[in-house]
């Protein structure tokens, strides 16, 4: 029996495509999350809740994911 190759599907490439976007932008929310945790007064407060932090990596990946969506809208 033989397989024939067929195209991966759509919802496949997107996965790749936002892998991509996500490596290629990961840098540049790292920055800002870097930016953000060295300039003082620049995290929002919460109100009478403590602050758990993420690391400065958890923030930046936090950040990618939820922009890069919007490039996939359309």
């Amino acid at each position: 029996m033989q397989r024939s190759m067929t195209a991966p599907s759509r919802q496949h490439n997107e996965a790749i495509q936002f892998r991509i976007i996500l490596a290629a932008t990961y840098p540049f929310f790292l920055a800002a999350a870097v930016v953000q945790r060295v300039l003082p007064g620049r995290a929002p407060a919460r109100r009478g809740l403590p602050a758990a932090r993420r690391s400065v990596f958890g923030e930046a990946k936090a950040m990618a994911v939820s922009a890069i969506p919007f490039a996939f809208m359309g």
